[in-house]
C-alpha cells in the first residue's frame, strides 16, 4: 500500500526490512492544518487504488470512477506536519495528485512523501509488521453472527497467518517469530479503531467492528485496547512468500 489510507493491495511475496516493507505507506495525506488523515476520519481514501515504481519514481492513483493521474514523483520542500501525535518530517508531492484527492474526498488535503529515517507506519520500528491470523478474522465473523467471511483488508495487516487458532497470535508479544526468511519479535497488540468499520472497497462504514471487538475483548489486559493482531520489529530482514511457514523461536 503506497499510501497511507488507500485501497489495501496483496501481494505474493515482500521484503521485510526494519522498516517493514519497502515502498509501504510511503506516503500519506493531511488535512488544511498538516495533520495525517486517514481512512478512520476520510472513508473515500479507501477507494483510491495507489501503485508506486520506486525504480522510475512513477505513482499512479486510480479513482473509482475511471480516473488516473500518473507521473513522476516531485518533492516540495522539507517540512514538518503531524503524525500520530508526532510531529514529523515530510515532503509535498507536487503536480496533480493533491488536487486530485482533495477533489475525490471533497475537501482540500495535501498528499506528502514521508521522511525516509521515519517509515511511514503509526509505531515506527515497533510496528514495522503486523500479523493477524485468518482463524481470528473466522473468530469475529462468528461474534457478528454474519454468514460471509470479514474482509481481512478492513485491518490492513502485512501478513496473515493460517493455521493458528483464534487469536493465538495474542501470545507471541515479547516473542520471536520466524516467518520465511525473517526473523520478527513482536511488541505488542494492535488496537483498533474505527477505520475498520469501512468497508474495504468503497470506505463506507457497513460493520460495527470495535461493538463486536468490545463484546469480547474489550476486558483482556494487552497492550492496546479492543485489540486484533499484533505489530512486530525485524530483528532479522528477510523475503517472505505466500505460504511460507511462522515459527515461533525457541
Amino acid at each position: 500500500m503506497p499510501v497511507k489510507g488507500l485501497r489495501m493491495q496483496t501481494r505474493e511475496e515482500a521484503l521485510l526490512t526494519r522498516d517493514g516493507i519497502p515502498g509501504d505507506r510511503a506516503f500519506f495525506v493531511v488535512d488544511r492544518t498538516d495533520t495525517m488523515i486517514s481512512a478512520t476520519r476520510l472513508g473515500p481514501l479507501v477507494a483510491v487504488v495507489a501503485e508506486h515504481d520506486a525504480r522510475t519514481g512513477e505513482l499512479s492513483l486510480r479513482f473509482p470512477d475511471g480516473r488516473e493521474v500518473a507521473g513522476e514523483v516531485e518533492l516540495g520542500d522539507p517540512e514538518e506536519v503531524g503524525f500520530a501525535g508526532e510531529t514529523v518530517p515530510a515532503r509535498t508531492v507536487l503536480g496533480p495528485f493533491s488536487p486530485a484527492l482533495s477533489d475525490h474526498c471533497d475537501r482540500p488535503v495535501r498528499l506528502v512523501s514521508a521522511a525516509g529515517e521515519r517509515p511511514g507506519v503509526d509505531r515506527g520500528r515497533d510496528g514495522a509488521v503486523t500479523l493477524l491470523s485468518i482463524a481470528s478474522l473466522e473468530r469475529l465473523r462468528a461474534q457478528a453472527g454474519e454468514l460471509e467471511p470479514v474482509d481481512a483488508r478492513r485491518f490492513r495487516m502485512n501478513l496473515g497467518v493460517a493455521g493458528l487458532e483464534a487469536h493465538e497470535e495474542d501470545d507471541w508479544v515479547d516473542r520471536e517469530i520466524r516467518v520465511g526468511d525473517a526473523l520478527l519479535r513482536v511488541a505488542g497488540h494492535v488496537g483498533r479503531c474505527a477505520a475498520t468499520t469501512r468497508n474495504a472497497e468503497t470506505g463506507v462504514v457497513d460493520f460495527e467492528t470495535l461493538h463486536h471487538l468490545q463484546a469480547y475483548r474489550g476486558r483482556l489486559l494487552t497492550t492496546e485496547p479492543l485489540p486484533f493482531g499484533v505489530h512486530a520489529r525485524v530483528v532479522e530482514p528477510g523475503r517472505v512468500r505466500l505460504d511460507d511457514p511462522v515459527t515461533v523461536a525457541a
